[in-house]
């Protein structure tokens, strides 16, 4: 009879729990926006630096321009992004959105296939303004 308890008790415990799925979703890092420079350029000017300063940036992190991604985000320091906006993105008066994104990623995980995805995160928006 202990033997028959032992092994249910071991069942129990080995059985229940304990195993991560390979596809497991991990919170990813949401990054957040404290200062944009500058913040507003007159309207029909040309190409200007945009620099972005906040916190929780990856490395891999973009720079949103009314939510669409701007591919040539530099990273000059840890916490603060640049990119060049073009001319053709200030063409009229009005105000454009800023955020960053710290992209997703699914990283194969080790010897036995497991891994973990994680999902992109998208910072606040901070107002640009067109004049």
């Amino acid at each position: 009879m202990k033997t028959f308890f032992m092994l249910l008790l071991a069942i129990m415990c080995f059985g229940c729990g304990g195993y991560n799925s390979p596809n497991q979703m991990h919170a990813g890092i949401v990054p957040a926006v404290t200062t944009i420079m500058p913040a507003s350029q007159l309207h029909g000017g040309s190409d200007f630096t945009l620099t972005v300063t906040g916190s929780n940036f990856n490395g891999n992190a973009v720079v949103n321009w009314n939510a669409a991604p701007q591919s040539k985000t530099a990273h000059p320091t840890a916490n603060t992004l640049t990119v060049t906006i073009p001319a053709s993105d200030i063409v009229t008066a009005g105000t454009a959105q800023v955020s960053v994104t710290n992209p997703g990623s699914s990283t194969p995980g080790g010897p036995y296939g497991g891994g973990s995805n994680t999902p992109s995160e998208t910072s606040n928006n901070m107002t640009f303004t067109i004049n």
